[in-house]
């Protein structure tokens, strides 16, 4: 079921997105070489915390990070480590959420960790662009597709693949709600969008094949088939009368 929130939870749901955002961006900042996976979710955490948050991340399913930490073919749900040092020329997707009042905030971007190659950098630049196309079309009126095939035609045009197994979503009083909101799709199919409707887009895209693996041993970390870099982005946004509203602002 499709739960549309009023002006008021919207309203609500901005202070959870700009805890969320400011744990992104603040923890994007210490991306560097020789900085452990686990220093970064330390920060995200203590910083969520002294925002009046709490770590949407933590514990959900059993997960033992506050942040997800997805390093080069890693594609989603990596964990932080001790053990998982950056070095230069390593991409790293950081996702943080966070939960204030109830409500959840859920936004992620890729990292350059120093020089990273051209190809990899075109990467990140295509998969940001990818989900601002997305985002774009989540308007009223518009139908679901309309998201996943804006994502989809920006990433292929670049000549990249896009994840198919792992998708955004609904979001509000829970992480993930419906409905499902795919990176590929044609354009006018799929449910109606609806002002009222609060969606995390967030698209998954790969230099190589959209082909994934895993997970395997810690039930958690998904890789690319090929092992590739994958570049993954994301914001909470609310659809409204106009233009989408990104929640996950400072």
């Amino acid at each position: 079921m499709i739960h549309l929130k009023s002006a008021a939870d919207i309203e609500a749901m901005k202070e959870a997105g700009r805890v969320s955002a400011k744990a992104l961006r603040k923890t994007g900042e210490l991306v560097r070489p020789g900085v452990s996976t686990l220093e970064l979710d330390r920060f995200a955490e203590n910083l969520i915390r002294m925002e009046g948050g709490i770590p949407a991340f933590l514990g959900y399913g059993g997960f033992k990070g506050s942040i997800c930490s997805s390093i080069n073919d890693q594609i989603v749900h990596g964990i932080p480590s001790r053990e998982i040092i950056l070095k230069e020329g390593d991409i790293i997707s950081i996702d943080t959420g966070a939960i204030v009042g109830g409500w959840v905030g859920d936004n992620a971007a890729t990292f350059a960790v120093g020089e990273i190659a051209p190809e990899t950098r075109r990467l990140l630049e295509v998969t940001e662009q990818c989900m601002w196309d997305g985002i774009d079309a989540a308007r009223a009126g518009n139908r679901l597709g309309d998201i996943g095939y804006a994502v989809q035609s920006c990433a292929e045009r670049a000549g990249f693949g896009v994840v198919r197994e792992y998708v955004g979503h609904g979001i509000g009083r829970n992480m993930h709600e419906d409905p499902n909101v795919p990176n590929f799709g044609r354009k006018g199919q799929g449910i109606r969008l609806k002002k009222g409707m609060v969606l995390a887009i967030e698209p998954m895209i790969n230099l190589g094949t959209h082909k994934t693996r895993g997970p395997f041993e810690d039930r958690w970390t998904v890789f690319t088939a090929d092992g590739a870099p994958s570049a993954h982005f994301e914001r909470t946004i609310a659809i409204t009368d106009g233009a989408p509203l990104i929640l996950t602002a400072e």
